[in-house]
């Protein structure tokens, strides 16, 4: 059970309504997880999702990459709610089956695609030592572009702002689901 309670519409406040009708509008469709969190602060809601719409729908990496670096970031976190929701959405984005099974497992995933085994050098480095070097910064730009890896950063830094949300607020998984991850 998590550890704060979703904010129901009618306790809504205007600006709550008007937060949930855009989410719900919109491509994700519903708010869950931690939107449903975030509803407890307005302000911050409308900010971080509307940064989490860029980072998920509209940022210049392909979908196969945001998914990708979306689940190295649920696994560093050990984010349950995260792997759960993004895997299948990986998956079904072109990042390859095997992979993302070694990254559930905690191993390491094998790429043919270097943009794939760049991302997650990239990610993982960057969360294991806090920074990315000159040589591995140099070969994500030269991969990405200087646009593409700006976009990186950004999504790793709002999923890894999903994912602490998510673990402090204990957000379940849908009744009946085992958490994915060993934590």
């Amino acid at each position: 059970m998590t550890r704060i309670a979703d904010v129901p519409r009618a306790d809504m406040s205007d600006d709550q309504r008007r937060i949930a009708d855009e989410i719900e509008s919109g491509p994700r469709g519903a708010v869950i997880g931690p939107l449903a969190v975030w509803m407890h602060s307005p302000a911050l809601c409308d900010r971080a999702q509307k940064l989490g719409a860029f980072a998920r729908f509209d940022s210049s990496l392909p979908k196969r990459l945001s998914e990708l670096a979306i689940l190295v970031t649920a696994r560093h976190w050990g984010a349950q709610f995260e792997w759960y929701y993004h895997a299948p959405i990986a998956e079904e984005a072109g990042v390859p089956a095997a992979a993302i099974e070694a990254l559930r497992a905690g191993g390491e995933p094998v790429f043919e695609k270097s943009d794939e085994a760049l991302v997650h050098e990239f990610a993982t480095t960057l969360y294991r030592t806090r920074t990315v070097d000159a040589d591995l910064y140099g070969r994500a730009v030269a991969e990405l572009g200087e646009r593409g890896v700006v976009d990186l950063v950004g999504v790793l830094g709002y999923y890894a702002l999903i994912s602490m949300t998510l673990n402090v607020f204990d957000v379940s998984l849908p009744e009946g689901e085992a958490p994915p991850l060993a934590v």
